[in-house]
């Protein structure tokens, strides 16, 4: 349903897995495990995988916390884009990787939620991208003491609940566990 002409192809998108994000991240092990199957599966069907990685001056370029956490491989083949806004789009080349390989539908994946997950799935929508958030395969960490009212699974619930909603003319956003994404092409 994407509103970009000829680009039927889907892509996964690996955002911001990286030490520092995730050290304290909400069920950390449980959506590593769920992005591992995923990236497994995109790689068996010939999707592309593309990695995501933040920078800034908290995380600096080549230090520990910027680097993605172990659990994580990078194919040799697999594009990283790297980033210092919380849209992975912004002044970055996703839009032209997605568009060399066709790509009209993005598969949304990583950290965290309330930050680059969100900033990313709407860049997405308002570039004319269909993006799927998958469920169970983003986090966040308790913000509670910063300010945020909400634990951080109440967080993830209420994303995906208004990701679900999501759509503009001749694109949509939708909400799917991990176990039932469908990689196929449009």
């Amino acid at each position: 349903m994407t509103t970009l002409e000829g680009r039927p192809n889907t892509a996964l998108l690996v955002i911001d897995v990286q030490q520092q994000v995730v050290a304290d991240a909400w069920d950390r092990d449980g959506v590593i495990a769920r992005i591992n199957g995923l990236v497994d599966r995109a790689r068996n069907e010939h999707v592309p995988v593309i990695w995501v990685q933040h920078n800034d001056e908290n995380m600096p370029i080549d230090s520990d916390g910027w680097q993605y956490v172990p659990e994580l491989t990078r194919g040799d083949d697999e594009p990283l884009v790297h980033k210092r806004f919380g849209d992975s789009f912004e002044e970055t080349d996703l839009e032209s990787l997605l568009a060399e390989r066709s790509v009209g539908r993005v598969v949304v994946t990583g950290a965290q939620t309330d930050a680059c997950i969100r900033s990313t799935l709407h860049g997405a929508l308002v570039r004319g991208y269909d993006a799927t958030l998958v469920e169970d395969a983003h986090t966040t960490e308790d913000l509670r003491q910063w300010g945020v009212p909400v634990s951080p699974e109440q967080v993830i619930a209420h994303t995906n609940t208004y990701w679900s909603w999501s759509e503009a003319p001749g694109r949509k956003g939708d909400v799917k566990p991990a176990a039932q994404v469908d990689f196929g092409r449009r």
